[in-house]
Protein backbone atom coordinates (compact mmCIF):
# COMPACT_ATOMS: atom_id res chain seq x y z
CA UNK A 1 0.00 0.00 0.00
CA UNK A 2 0.67 3.71 -0.80
CA UNK A 3 0.46 5.68 2.78
CA UNK A 4 0.45 9.27 2.93
CA UNK A 5 1.41 10.43 6.76
CA UNK A 6 0.35 14.47 7.47
CA UNK A 7 2.87 15.24 10.48
CA UNK A 8 5.16 12.61 9.43
CA UNK A 9 8.25 14.43 10.86
CA UNK A 10 6.39 14.75 14.48
CA UNK A 11 6.33 12.90 17.99
CA UNK A 12 4.22 10.31 16.54
CA UNK A 13 4.38 10.26 12.93
CA UNK A 14 7.79 9.62 12.49
CA UNK A 15 7.00 6.43 14.21
CA UNK A 16 4.09 6.12 11.70
CA UNK A 17 6.48 6.91 9.21
CA UNK A 18 8.85 3.73 10.61
CA UNK A 19 6.19 1.29 11.22
CA UNK A 20 4.67 1.58 7.85
CA UNK A 21 7.88 0.84 6.09
CA UNK A 22 8.70 -1.85 8.24
CA UNK A 23 5.44 -3.56 7.41
CA UNK A 24 6.35 -3.26 3.70
CA UNK A 25 4.52 -0.48 2.64
CA UNK A 26 5.34 2.70 0.53
CA UNK A 27 5.27 5.89 2.72
CA UNK A 28 4.47 9.18 1.49
CA UNK A 29 5.63 12.06 3.71
CA UNK A 30 3.88 15.38 3.47
CA UNK A 31 5.74 17.97 4.39
CA UNK A 32 7.21 21.69 3.09
CA UNK A 33 10.63 20.44 2.77
CA UNK A 34 9.10 18.18 -0.35
CA UNK A 35 7.43 21.16 -0.90
CA UNK A 36 3.93 20.23 0.50
CA UNK A 37 1.95 22.84 2.49
CA UNK A 38 -0.94 21.56 4.32
CA UNK A 39 -1.64 25.01 5.39
CA UNK A 40 -2.28 26.24 1.93
CA UNK A 41 -2.60 22.68 0.22
CA UNK A 42 0.10 23.74 -2.61
CA UNK A 43 1.46 19.95 -3.39
CA UNK A 44 -1.57 18.32 -2.09
CA UNK A 45 -2.97 16.46 -5.31
CA UNK A 46 0.48 15.78 -6.88
CA UNK A 47 2.02 14.22 -3.47
CA UNK A 48 -1.67 12.13 -3.30
CA UNK A 49 -1.48 10.55 -6.31
CA UNK A 50 -1.78 6.68 -6.35
CA UNK A 51 -2.10 7.43 -2.02
CA UNK A 52 -4.48 4.21 -0.61
CA UNK A 53 -4.88 5.84 2.72
CA UNK A 54 -3.86 8.92 4.74
CA UNK A 55 -3.18 8.87 8.64
CA UNK A 56 -3.48 12.53 10.12
CA UNK A 57 -0.89 13.07 12.63
CA UNK A 58 -0.60 16.82 12.07
CA UNK A 59 -0.27 19.24 15.47
CA UNK A 60 0.23 22.71 16.42
CA UNK A 61 1.53 24.58 19.18
CA UNK A 62 -1.41 26.70 20.77
CA UNK A 63 -3.56 27.09 23.46
CA UNK A 64 -6.01 29.41 21.94
CA UNK A 65 -9.47 27.71 20.70
CA UNK A 66 -8.90 30.01 17.62
CA UNK A 67 -6.08 29.27 16.65
CA UNK A 68 -6.21 25.45 17.23
CA UNK A 69 -9.89 25.77 14.97
CA UNK A 70 -8.23 27.82 12.44
CA UNK A 71 -5.26 24.90 12.17
CA UNK A 72 -7.02 21.72 12.15
CA UNK A 73 -10.62 23.05 10.56
CA UNK A 74 -7.68 24.11 7.63
CA UNK A 75 -5.91 21.08 7.34
CA UNK A 76 -8.62 18.83 7.72
CA UNK A 77 -10.45 20.65 4.71
CA UNK A 78 -7.30 20.51 2.41
CA UNK A 79 -6.54 17.01 2.89
CA UNK A 80 -10.54 15.36 2.53
CA UNK A 81 -10.91 17.59 -0.61
CA UNK A 82 -7.38 16.71 -1.96
CA UNK A 83 -8.24 12.77 -0.73
CA UNK A 84 -11.57 12.98 -2.40
CA UNK A 85 -9.76 14.65 -5.77
CA UNK A 86 -7.49 11.86 -6.26
CA UNK A 87 -9.58 8.65 -5.13
CA UNK A 88 -7.72 7.89 -1.88
CA UNK A 89 -9.92 5.48 0.13
CA UNK A 90 -9.24 6.02 3.78
CA UNK A 91 -8.54 8.86 6.04
CA UNK A 92 -7.49 8.21 9.56
CA UNK A 93 -7.08 10.81 12.33
CA UNK A 94 -5.37 10.53 15.88
CA UNK A 95 -7.66 12.08 17.78
CA UNK A 96 -7.55 12.54 21.99
CA UNK A 97 -9.00 10.27 24.59
CA UNK A 98 -11.89 12.87 26.03
CA UNK A 99 -11.95 15.56 23.86
CA UNK A 100 -15.51 16.09 23.57
CA UNK A 101 -15.66 16.44 26.98
CA UNK A 102 -13.31 19.09 27.17
CA UNK A 103 -13.58 21.24 23.74
CA UNK A 104 -11.30 23.91 24.84
CA UNK A 105 -8.22 25.77 24.20
CA UNK A 106 -6.09 23.05 21.74
CA UNK A 107 -9.06 20.75 22.22
CA UNK A 108 -11.37 22.63 20.17
CA UNK A 109 -9.41 22.12 17.30
CA UNK A 110 -9.36 18.63 17.30
CA UNK A 111 -13.48 18.39 18.45
CA UNK A 112 -13.47 20.69 15.08
CA UNK A 113 -11.24 17.87 12.79
CA UNK A 114 -13.38 15.32 13.84
CA UNK A 115 -16.42 16.69 12.77
CA UNK A 116 -15.07 17.53 9.57
CA UNK A 117 -14.07 13.98 9.13
CA UNK A 118 -17.19 12.21 10.34
CA UNK A 119 -19.17 14.70 7.80
CA UNK A 120 -16.61 14.56 5.00
CA UNK A 121 -16.27 12.79 1.59
CA UNK A 122 -13.72 10.46 2.15
CA UNK A 123 -14.46 7.01 4.05
CA UNK A 124 -12.26 7.11 7.68
CA UNK A 125 -11.35 5.88 10.73
CA UNK A 126 -10.42 8.08 13.95
CA UNK A 127 -8.38 6.74 16.91
CA UNK A 128 -8.42 8.89 19.98
CA UNK A 129 -5.47 8.41 22.22
CA UNK A 130 -4.25 9.91 25.45
CA UNK A 131 -1.13 12.31 25.76
CA UNK A 132 2.13 9.98 24.95
CA UNK A 133 5.04 9.87 27.38
CA UNK A 134 7.02 12.30 25.30
CA UNK A 135 4.35 15.03 26.96
CA UNK A 136 6.58 15.18 30.25
CA UNK A 137 9.45 16.68 28.33
CA UNK A 138 7.40 18.99 26.14
CA UNK A 139 6.36 20.66 29.07
CA UNK A 140 9.50 20.32 31.09
CA UNK A 141 10.45 24.37 30.46
CA UNK A 142 7.56 25.74 29.24
CA UNK A 143 6.61 28.14 31.83
CA UNK A 144 9.09 29.29 34.18
CA UNK A 145 9.43 31.56 37.30
CA UNK A 146 12.84 31.73 38.38
CA UNK A 147 14.54 28.23 39.44
CA UNK A 148 11.25 26.67 39.16
CA UNK A 149 9.26 25.11 36.47
CA UNK A 150 5.79 25.02 36.12
CA UNK A 151 3.32 22.37 35.00
CA UNK A 152 -0.09 22.00 35.16
CA UNK A 153 -2.63 20.08 37.73
CA UNK A 154 -3.02 17.34 35.81
CA UNK A 155 -3.69 13.41 35.40
CA UNK A 156 -2.83 11.49 32.64
CA UNK A 157 -2.16 8.00 31.34
CA UNK A 158 0.25 7.96 29.16
CA UNK A 159 0.78 5.96 26.18
CA UNK A 160 3.89 4.81 24.09
CA UNK A 161 3.65 6.93 20.77
CA UNK A 162 5.46 3.80 18.85
CA UNK A 163 2.54 1.90 20.13
CA UNK A 164 0.21 4.83 18.99
CA UNK A 165 1.64 4.32 15.67
CA UNK A 166 1.49 0.17 15.18
CA UNK A 167 -2.40 1.11 15.59
CA UNK A 168 -2.73 3.42 13.44
CA UNK A 169 -0.69 1.65 10.53
CA UNK A 170 -2.61 -1.38 11.34
CA UNK A 171 -6.38 0.85 10.71
CA UNK A 172 -5.17 2.07 7.89
CA UNK A 173 -4.72 -1.00 6.41
CA UNK A 174 -8.00 -2.02 7.15
CA UNK A 175 -11.27 -0.75 5.79
CA UNK A 176 -12.31 2.12 7.31
CA UNK A 177 -13.94 1.70 10.74
CA UNK A 178 -15.29 4.85 12.36
CA UNK A 179 -14.81 5.41 15.85
CA UNK A 180 -12.56 2.65 17.27
CA UNK A 181 -11.36 1.83 20.80
CA UNK A 182 -9.55 4.44 22.43
CA UNK A 183 -6.03 3.75 23.14
CA UNK A 184 -4.77 4.58 26.51
CA UNK A 185 -1.84 3.92 28.56
CA UNK A 186 -1.69 1.15 31.10
CA UNK A 187 -0.99 3.26 34.73
CA UNK A 188 -2.86 6.89 35.20
CA UNK A 189 0.18 9.54 36.69
CA UNK A 190 0.06 12.83 38.46
CA UNK A 191 1.98 14.84 35.42
CA UNK A 192 3.63 17.13 37.95
CA UNK A 193 5.59 13.42 39.37
CA UNK A 194 6.16 12.50 35.60
CA UNK A 195 7.91 15.71 34.69
CA UNK A 196 9.94 15.12 37.76
CA UNK A 197 10.82 12.17 36.63
CA UNK A 198 12.07 12.80 33.02
CA UNK A 199 14.25 15.80 34.47
CA UNK A 200 16.02 13.46 36.70
CA UNK A 201 16.24 10.98 33.92
CA UNK A 202 17.90 13.48 31.46
CA UNK A 203 20.16 15.01 33.78
CA UNK A 204 18.25 18.21 34.34
CA UNK A 205 17.59 19.02 37.81
CA UNK A 206 14.74 21.53 38.79
CA UNK A 207 12.42 21.90 41.11
CA UNK A 208 8.87 21.20 39.74
CA UNK A 209 5.83 22.94 40.69
CA UNK A 210 1.96 22.13 40.12
CA UNK A 211 0.04 24.98 39.23
CA UNK A 212 -4.02 24.61 38.43
CA UNK A 213 -4.69 26.12 35.41
CA UNK A 214 -7.87 28.16 34.94
CA UNK A 215 -11.32 27.75 33.69
CA UNK A 216 -12.75 24.45 32.61
CA UNK A 217 -9.94 23.51 30.58
CA UNK A 218 -8.01 23.09 33.40
CA UNK A 219 -10.47 21.42 35.65
CA UNK A 220 -11.20 18.95 32.81
CA UNK A 221 -7.27 18.16 33.36
CA UNK A 222 -7.84 17.37 37.30
CA UNK A 223 -10.44 15.65 37.67
CA UNK A 224 -9.49 13.00 34.89
CA UNK A 225 -11.32 13.95 31.83
CA UNK A 226 -8.81 12.96 29.78
CA UNK A 227 -8.54 9.54 31.37
CA UNK A 228 -9.39 6.12 29.89
CA UNK A 229 -13.04 4.83 30.21
CA UNK A 230 -14.26 1.54 30.27
CA UNK A 231 -13.67 -0.49 27.17
CA UNK A 232 -10.79 1.80 25.74
CA UNK A 233 -7.18 -0.29 24.80
CA UNK A 234 -4.48 -0.52 26.74
CA UNK A 235 -1.21 0.10 25.52
CA UNK A 236 2.20 -1.97 27.20
CA UNK A 237 5.13 0.01 28.12
CA UNK A 238 4.69 2.10 31.55
CA UNK A 239 5.94 5.82 31.83
CA UNK A 240 8.90 4.60 34.07
CA UNK A 241 9.95 2.19 31.27
CA UNK A 242 10.38 5.23 28.86
CA UNK A 243 11.67 7.43 30.77
CA UNK A 244 14.46 4.50 31.79
CA UNK A 245 15.60 4.93 27.73
CA UNK A 246 16.08 8.89 28.05
CA UNK A 247 19.33 9.35 29.15
CA UNK A 248 21.07 6.55 26.97
CA UNK A 249 19.13 7.90 23.70
CA UNK A 250 17.87 11.65 23.75
CA UNK A 251 14.17 12.48 22.96
CA UNK A 252 12.26 13.79 20.31
CA UNK A 253 9.84 16.69 21.63
CA UNK A 254 8.11 17.79 18.46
Amino acid sequence: MKIAVAGGTGTVGHHVVDVVREQGHEPVILTRSAGIDLITGDGLARALAGVDAVIDVSSTKTLSDAESREFFGTVTRNLLDAEAAAGVGHHVALSIVGVDLAPYGYYAGKVLQEQLVETGPVPWTILRATQFHEFASQLYGRITLGPFVLVPSMQSQPVAAREVAERLVALATDAPAGRVADLAGPRVERMADMVRRYAKAAGKPARIIQMPLPGAYGKAMRVGTLLAKPGADRGVQTFDEWVATVGARGIRSS
